[in-house]
This record gives structure tokens, C-alpha cells and sequence, in this order.
């Protein structure tokens, strides 16, 4: 009779090694999708976060230019040098070489105590704070409110008679030869055509409404008056310049300068105000920017003389410019306050119509 014979059940060597690569095989297929799922993941949180800072006015982080070596006296001591600190210091403490506390009566053309620094934040090599960075190189450039090419000598003497209610300097002079050997210097690593990412001011959402009086005095009395004061009129240092500038009054701007529009002031105290804050880190909402601007720009301020010649071409005049005359149907107060969506609405329907002719 013949042996039934017993079929082993216990694995062979070989058994084993393919049960092992079937597990690897299975390990590395998991380890595989974890990794996309993992990647997937950090993908979306990164588009949200892109999401969220293009939202906040940032779409890419400024130029490398900003972290360049602007420290004037790290200069080598040479004719040169000394013209490009010396428009440093002109830069910084206007009013002692050009302004009212300079001796030289001939020398007196900014009418206020303000410095091309109370605007031109950090030596003017902040970004969206209007930094002088390459703007040598922008020039000669068309200017609206002149309707005209322009040299950067015109664009400082109209900064000059705005910003710092004074009156046009002579191109021939030191103090502007200075000032535009600093500024050239600025720029010296810019591309050609001087374009540098963070020019002019911070964008934002203007809101489609009036201005909050209201609302813009809580917003300065709880934000602004730290650095500005409950009055407006900054802050004096002992060497009698301002560590903070006033924002109306005599001593301030005039009523023809580009920061009394309230669509301009609001954008540059998005980015900047209060002390401290940046343009990927403001501290102020859209809102609040917009309404502390009108708040400031409703106080009372110098005059400028002869405005209405100002912008020839009426079709080519900002919206939030608080002045007349105007090519179109709108109220002062509206072009001062808003809401600017139905005046913008206007010169667009304008442009179509103009187009389709």
C-alpha cells in the first residue's frame, strides 16, 4: 500500500523572498502616495497663503535693490562723494540747507519746516513709500499735471512748491546739483529704464463709498496721535527739526500738493503708517487708510497759487484731486470725498465713447 504523501505547508526559502518583495512593493507603493498627498497638501496651504498676501497688497517681494549699502558715509572720501553726501543732508535736514532755518536768505525755497524725508521714508529706499531708487533713470518723463515731458529738476522744484509750500529752485545751484548726485547714486544698480518693483505707493481696494469723517477722526485719534499729536503738528526735536512731521497747518503741505488727494494719502498710509508698519505687514485696513486720509486732508493747510492751471488736459486729472476746475459733472466734494467708483465710471464710458467715434 502506498504512502499517502503529506504536503509540506511550511514556506520555502523562496516563498519567503517573494512575500518580501511584495511588501516592499506594497511599503514603497504607500510611501509614494503619502508623499503626494503630503506634497498635494503643502501646495494648497501654499496657494492659500498666496491668496492670502496677494490680498494684503503683496504679489512678490521687492527688488534686491533695497539691500543694497546706502550708508553715505561708508563713501570713499573724493569730490564726488562728498557732492552725493551732501545731497544726503539736504535730503534729510531740508530746512537747514534750502528751508527757513538756513542763513543764506538767498537760499530760501522750501516755505515749511518739512524735509524731502518726511515722505521719502528710510533716505528714500523704502518700498511704496515713494523711494528714489532709480528715478534719475525715469527721466525726462510725462507729467499730467503739466501735460508735459519733464525733467527730474522740474519734478523736484514741483515738490518744492506742494509738498514744501515753498517756490522753484535754481538747477544751478550746490543743493540741487546734491540732491540729484544722491539720487543718481540711489540707483546705480537699477536696470536702465529704472524700474524697480515698489515704486509710488502701495495699491489698494478703494472702497465704494463716501469717506467716514468720522470714522478717520477715531482712526487718528487711536493710531496717529502717538507720533503726530492730538493736534496734528508733530513732533519737534531739540535741534528744532521735525522727528515727525504735522499733517495740516501752516507748516505743512499745501492744498496743490499730491498727497491731498485722498486716494494717494490713503495708499501711502497703507503701506507705511502708523510707525512701523510695511507694505507686507500694514497695520491699517483699506477702510481705516481711506477714511484717516480724507480725515487729515479736510484740515486746513496752505494754499497753492494758480492750481487751476494745473493738469491743461481735464481729462488726465486724478479723480480724488480736491481741486477744480473739472471736464466732468461731478460735485468738489465728491472729487474730495467720494465715492470715486461713479466718477471713474464716467471718464471710462467717456473713453469708449471717444474710441467708438
Amino acid at each position: 500500500m502506498k504512502k499517502r504523501s503529506i504536503k509540506n505547508n511550511t514556506p520555502e526559502v523562496g516563498d519567503f523572498q517573494s512575500l518580501s518583495h511584495q511588501i516592499r512593493k506594497l511599503c514603497m507603493q504607500i510611501g509614494i502616495c503619502m508623499g503626494l498627498i503630503v506634497v498635494l497638501g503643502f501646495s494648497i496651504i501654499m496657494m492659500g497663503y498666496g491668496f492670502w498676501t496677494k490680498g494684503q497688497g503683496q504679489e512678490k517681494f521687492p527688488d534686491d535693490v533695497y539691500y543694497m549699502d546706502y550708508n553715505v558715509f561708508n563713501l570713499s572720501n573724493s569730490s564726488s562723494n562728498e557732492l552725493i553726501r551732501l545731497g544726503f543732508d539736504v535730503f534729510r535736514n531740508t530746512p537747514l540747507h534750502i528751508g527757513p532755518k538756513q542763513k543764506d536768505s538767498t537760499k530760501l525755497f522750501a516755505g515749511n519746516n518739512l524735509a524731502c524725508a518726511s515722505c521719502h521714508l528710510n533716505g528714500g529706499t523704502k518700498p511704496y513709500a515713494a523711494p528714489l531708487i532709480g528715478v534719475i533713470k525715469r527721466f525726462p518723463q510725462y507729467r499730467g499735471r503739466e501735460n508735459k515731458m519733464g525733467t527730474i529738476e522740474e519734478r523736484i522744484n514741483g515738490c518744492m512748491e506742494r509738498s514744501m509750500n515753498g517756490k522753484m529752485m535754481p538747477e544751478s545751484i550746490q543743493e540741487m546739483k546734491a540732491l540729484i548726485a544722491y539720487m543718481d547714486w540711489l540707483g546705480r544698480a537699477t536696470p536702465s529704464n529704472g524700474k524697480i518693483e515698489g515704486q509710488g505707493f502701495l495699491k489698494m481696494e478703494i472702497p465704494d463709498r463716501a469717506v467716514d469723517l468720522a470714522h478717520g477722526q477715531k482712526v487718528f485719534e487711536n493710531t496717529c496721535v502717538e507720533c503726530h499729536g492730538m493736534d496734528g503738528q508733530g513732533q519737534i526735536q531739540e535741534n528744532g527739526l521735525y522727528l515727525y512731521p504735522p499733517l495740516w497747518g501752516s507748516d505743512s503741505y499745501n492744498n496743490g500738493a499730491g498727497m491731498t488727494r485722498v486716494i494717494t494719502a490713503a495708499q501711502f498710509i497703507k503701506g507705511n503708517m502708523p510707525y512701523g508698519a510695511t507694505f507686507d505687514k500694514p497695520v491699517l485696513t483699506d477702510e481705516e487708510a481711506y477714511d484717516v486720509a480724507g480725515y487729515i486732508n479736510q484740515m486746513l493747510r496752505p494754499t497753492k497759487p494758480n492750481r487751476e492751471r494745473d493738469f491743461p488736459d481735464l481729462v488726465k486729472k486724478p479723480v480724488s484731486t480736491p481741486y477744480g476746475p473739472y471736464v466732468d459733472p461731478f460735485t468738489i466734494e465728491q472729487h474730495q470725498l467720494g465715492p470715486f467708483q461713479p466718477i471713474m465710471d464716467y471718464y471710462e464710458k467717456e473713453h469708449q465713447i471717444s474710441k467708438s467715434k
